[in-house]
């Protein structure tokens, strides 16, 4: 049975490694900062509103993690939910636990105008799972500034 709960401080020593993991895996652009990632997992610890980062677990056993991110959009008419990460164990890929999580995420956040999330171009795996629960692609280029 597929679980999806609040992280809590027990967490930090599974939490970390999968993110790390994350990074190591090109899902993103940028290698892992482990500094980072523990200022993000004190934030959720510390009840920051602005981020929520859940356990995914399959029969008691962490299978994987999200972290969300919330801010509100002029263009969607609301508040929108930034699936900032979802990161399965590569063992347990390819076994709907992704679906499960994009039907529990629409379905708990369903108040919101817009569920939003970036997929690197080199993980077309994610973006077809993505499409299927009915994501499509904005054609904006985004722009970071970082300090």
């Amino acid at each position: 049975m597929l679980k999806i709960r609040d992280i809590t401080e027990d967490d930090r020593d599974s939490f970390i490694p999968m993110v790390v993991d994350f990074y190591r895996d090109g899902a993103t652009l940028y290698e892992a900062n482990v500094g980072y990632i523990s200022q993000t997992f004190d934030a959720v610890i510390q009840h920051s509103p602005y981020l929520r980062a859940v356990i995914i677990q399959q029969d008691d056993i962490t299978v994987g993690y999200a972290l969300l991110a919330f801010t509100w959009s002029n263009e969607s008419g609301g508040r929108v939910v930034w699936l900032e990460q979802l990161y399965i164990k590569p063992e347990f890929r390819g076994k709907t636990i992704g679906s499960h999580f994009l039907q529990w995420l629409q379905e708990e956040y369903r108040t919101f105008s817009r569920i939003r999330l970036e997929v690197c171009p080199f993980n077309p795996d994610a973006k077809r799972l993505y499409e299927k629960y009915g994501f499509h692609t904005l054609d904006y280029i985004q722009m970071v500034y970082d300090r």
